[in-house]
């Protein structure tokens, strides 16, 4: 069913991982990916609930308006690649993509192109529990400079991560050489249904009578979304 990787079409997921060309990084360990990895159980909806990377850029756009992204990953049997759609809020209208992601001999290692920007990339499921989270690591390399860039992403089957879940990918995030702290939580926008807008609101803040008013912290409204799931 794994057969070798084959160069497939794909529709960017929004910003995409680098603004240069990469081609696909030959890690020394191949022993990143799950021990005996299922891709059937991996298969299904996916929250991406935080994320951190080693490009400077990357981080900037995540961090200016973090968002959960649900994922769905769907998979045929006969085929050699598996299908991932993407669904978020953006400017607050609720956005849908679809990227394909070509399976390798390595389970648990697959490959994508994205076409816009030239870039090829690595992607790793590092660790999962397959029902409750997932964590994935994207590798790709800059030409001609020969600079690696590393993405750690969080995936849950809900919208929030317990503490151990998080603990668990924060060493992950060290041991490739990013730090911890650096980790973007994203924030649950609500369901995001295609063409649909934001409809979640803030909490609206009740104060007690005889309470200074001002002393109540001011709720924020959504700001400008982007994409960045990979």
């Amino acid at each position: 069913m794994q057969g070798a990787v084959r160069p497939v079409s794909v529709l960017v997921m929004g910003w995409a991982l680098v603004t240069f060309q990469v081609s696909p990084v030959e890690p020394k360990n191949l022993t990143l990916t799950q021990e005996n990895f299922d891709l059937e159980q991996f298969m299904g909806k996916w929250y991406e609930v935080a994320v951190v990377s080693t490009c400077p850029h990357y981080m900037q756009r995540k961090r200016g308006n973090p968002v959960i992204v649900a994922l769905e990953l769907k998979h045929v049997a006969s085929e050699e690649n598996f299908t991932m759609t993407a669904t978020t809020f953006r400017n607050s209208l609720c956005t849908e993509t679809s990227t394909d992601y070509s399976l390798t001999d390595t389970p648990g290692r697959f490959f994508y192109h994205t076409a816009r920007l030239g870039a090829n990339v690595d992607a790793f499921v590092v660790h999962t529990t397959y029902d409750e989270y997932a964590v994935m690591l994207l590798l790709s390399t800059e030409k001609p400079s020969g600079n690696k860039t590393t993405i750690a992403k969080l995936y849950s089957r809900t919208v929030e991560a317990g503490p151990a879940v998080l603990d668990h990918f924060k060493t992950l995030v060290r041991e490739h050489g990013m730090r911890d702290d650096a980790v973007i939580m994203n924030q649950d926008k609500g369901e995001c249904v295609p063409g649909e807008k934001m409809t979640k609101t803030p909490t609206q803040v009740i104060v007690p009578k005889g309470l200074n008013r001002n002393a109540v912290p001011r709720t924020t409204h959504p700001q400008e979304e982007f994409t960045v799931t990979i």
